[in-house]
């Protein structure tokens, strides 16, 4: 992969326009944040490598491809990357789960953690971070040296809609982990919300805005 790919299909970008709209309800939002989760999984692990087995249809015997090399962890940055999972499983059922808790200090928009739950064999896999915004860069970057500790070497990161700004972060410090996005957007604000953006994802997501 580049280290960043936006997923520009039109049936994802469709989809997308609604998850920005204020007036999309909360369970439509929750449905249309999974749909896109989906597809978005199905573009991070376009590359996985593959090896060809033996099988019989049938009709007749054959070779066919199956994934090979690492196993797959998908890590939710709480809360609202839980949104995102359900989709995600859907496609990679065999998948392990983990969880950082991250929240953001209001003064000084850095990320304080507050759990930390994954794999004990979660370095000898391949690592999917969710997270729907890609903001100031902040949590993902703390969640991905998080996991680059405990000896995680193997890492992606999965985001709805990213600044700029959060790109050029996450890029400086950790260039060795690509990105995949449904859009870029204009900037941040004098808050850290991305514009236009789509709102707080977790207040939305789960009905407490």
């Amino acid at each position: 992969m580049t280290f960043v790919h936006v997923v520009d299909h039109p049936l994802l970008q469709h989809k997308l326009t609604y998850v920005r709209s204020e007036d999309t309800t909360t369970d439509n939002f929750r449905r249309l944040v999974r749909e896109i989760a989906a597809m978005l999984a199905y573009e991070v692990t376009r590359d996985l490598p593959t090896e060809r087995i033996t099988i019989r249809t049938p009709v007749a015997s054959c070779e066919a491809p199956v994934i090979s090399g690492k196993k797959l962890c998908l890590v939710s940055i709480l809360r609202a990357g839980n949104g995102m999972l359900d989709g995600m499983i859907e496609l990679l059922p065999g998948a392990r789960i983990g969880h950082i808790g991250l929240y953001r200090d209001p003064e000084t928009l850095e990320p304080v953690e507050y759990y930390f739950k994954v794999p004990d064999d979660i370095q000898d896999r391949l690592v999917i971070v969710v997270d729907p915004m890609l903001a100031t860069g902040n949590s993902a970057i703390a969640a991905l040296s998080r996991l680059k500790e405990v000896g995680v070497t193997s890492l992606r990161l999965v985001n709805l809609l990213a600044s700029p700004e959060g790109i050029e972060a996450v890029r400086a410090a950790h260039p060795d982990v690509p990105i995949a996005v449904a859009a870029i957007d204009e900037r941040l604000n004098e808050h850290g919300y991305i514009v236009p953006g789509l709102g707080d994802a977790g207040d939305r997501m789960f009905g407490t805005r």
